[in-house]
């Protein structure tokens, strides 16, 4: 008897929107940790705030978002730190065939159901689809290898109009 491979959807429920100064996707860091000032505040919905117990004790954490306005993708794109084309998958591009992005930011405090961040690299109103903890002991140790990226990472990047 054969096994069927079955592919579904998923269909997620934001915990609510993150609230940034960036109103458009110019001027719009690209990668938090590289804007460290920048910003943040996620409003959880009141039916989910029980599920910040503790997370007050982290001084990271992770959040999943989506990259509510990106249209469309191609599989192969060219970054913003490159003028070559590099796969999809080895960028970091909100054009993906889920428009899924991650950003560790730094906690710096919980109030009720609200939670203050900074290194926030997302457009205001962009949908929060979960946070995590970040816990350095769970991720690899310091040996990685960044592919083409390697020396090209300097200063602090913006966004410009290549992702419209």
């Amino acid at each position: 008897m054969g096994m069927k491979n079955s592919m579904k959807g998923y269909d997620f429920k934001p915990v609510r929107v993150i609230k940034t100064a960036f109103k458009q996707k110019a001027g719009t860091p690209i990668q938090g940790s590289l804007h460290p000032k920048t910003k943040g505040e996620i409003k959880i919905y009141k039916k989910y705030a029980k599920g910040l117990l503790d997370l007050d004790g982290f001084s990271h954490v992770i959040l999943l978002y989506v990259f509510h306005k990106s249209r469309g993708y191609s599989l192969k794109q060219k970054p913003f730190l490159d003028d070559k084309e590099h796969g999809v998958f080895a960028i970091r591009s909100p054009k993906r065939p889920n428009p899924i992005g991650l950003t560790v930011v730094r906690l710096e405090k919980i109030e009720d159901n609200i939670l203050t961040v900074y290194g926030v690299d997302m457009l205001d109103g962009t949908p929060t689809l979960d946070i995590k903890p970040y816990i350095p002991d769970f991720d690899p140790s310091k040996k990685f290898r960044i592919g083409w990226l390697k020396g090209k990472i300097k200063g602090r990047h913006v966004s410009d109009k290549r992702f419209g």
